[in-house]
């Protein structure tokens, strides 16, 4: 299976994603409304976000799954990673939203006694995102795509954000009527704290920056080679999920060319079943 069906399996648990969050954030905001609880208010807001997020990363996995063209020699791999960054920003609006409002509530002594059905419906909501986690989880790593793995992460934190949803609406139940709106600021910070972490990714990535411990596996890796004589460089970047690795090696200077393209391609061979690197340029001199 080449890289673009692996894109084409990994919109399916997008689409999982959209379909739940939309339904969940629906089912929140309504029952939050009613029910009075900021907890699950600020919950099914989270939700909302975590739509847009959805959406731009399936609008970015299809996108990427284009070849490349006169203007895009690389392919478009990096749509996705913009999708990101463009969700990330979204993220940050809202989760600033439900801190201020939830804010404005406390200092206001705005709080009351939200109704018990809106605790059962942030522990539902939690058992449902944990098995979306599951599933997503397990097909970014059959498929070995890390922006689904990524958002399989954020699955799981929203079912911990409706935990904490349900432990403040509960214990307001017992007159702790403080932790239902402090229940919302949290999931306020774990929202803006999740974007700040895909904005941080995201922005890595597309200024070219690299896992330092990787070069340096790949770089061991290709001095295993016995027609290496040494590794002089090794550069990598990303395209959204592809790595794009440069390495200058030295060979014997007495080998002609068919033997160095044979050196050439065992170590691309290697590094795809090592490290699951598709894209390897190996320029290669002569050894003194």
């Amino acid at each position: 299976m080449n890289h673009s069906d692996n894109l084409k399996k990994g919109e399916k648990g997008a689409w999982i994603s959209i379909i739940t969050y939309l339904c969940l954030a629906i089912i929140k905001l309504i029952i939050a409304h009613e029910g009075n609880s900021d907890a699950l208010r600020a919950d099914g807001l989270n939700n909302t976000t975590d739509v847009i997020a959805s959406v731009a990363v399936l609008i970015g996995l299809k996108i990427s799954r284009k070849p490349p063209d006169e203007d895009h020699h690389y392919g478009h791999y990096r749509a996705e990673t913009i999708a990101s960054l463009f969700a990330a920003f979204v993220m940050m609006l809202v989760g600033v939203q439900v801190i201020l409002e939830t804010f404005k509530k406390m200092l206001l002594d705005e709080v009351s006694q939200p109704n018990m059905l809106t605790a059962w419906t942030a522990l539902g909501a939690a058992i449902i995102m944990f098995l979306v986690y599951l599933y997503n989880v397990n097909l970014a790593r059959k498929i070995q795509s890390s922006s689904l793995f990524a958002a399989a992460q954020d699955n799981r934190s929203d079912a911990l954000v409706s935990i904490g949803a349900f432990i403040g609406i509960t214990g307001s139940q017992f007159g702790l009527f403080w932790l239902d709106p402090l229940a919302g600021l949290l999931v306020g910070f774990i929202i803006c704290k999740t974007a700040w972490e895909i904005f941080r990714d995201s922005t890595h990535t597309l200024t070219d920056g690299f896992d330092e411990k990787q070069i340096k596996q790949i770089k061991e890796s290709v001095k295993r080679d016995p027609d290496v004589k040494e590794v002089v460089d090794v550069k990598g970047r990303i395209h959204g999920n592809q790595a794009f690795i440069d390495i200058t090696i030295l060979v014997d200077g007495a080998l002609n060319v068919e033997q160095s393209h044979n050196i050439s391609d065992r170590i691309e061979e290697y590094l795809y079943k090592k490290h699951n690197i598709n894209h390897a340029q190996i320029h290669i001199e002569p050894y003194k």
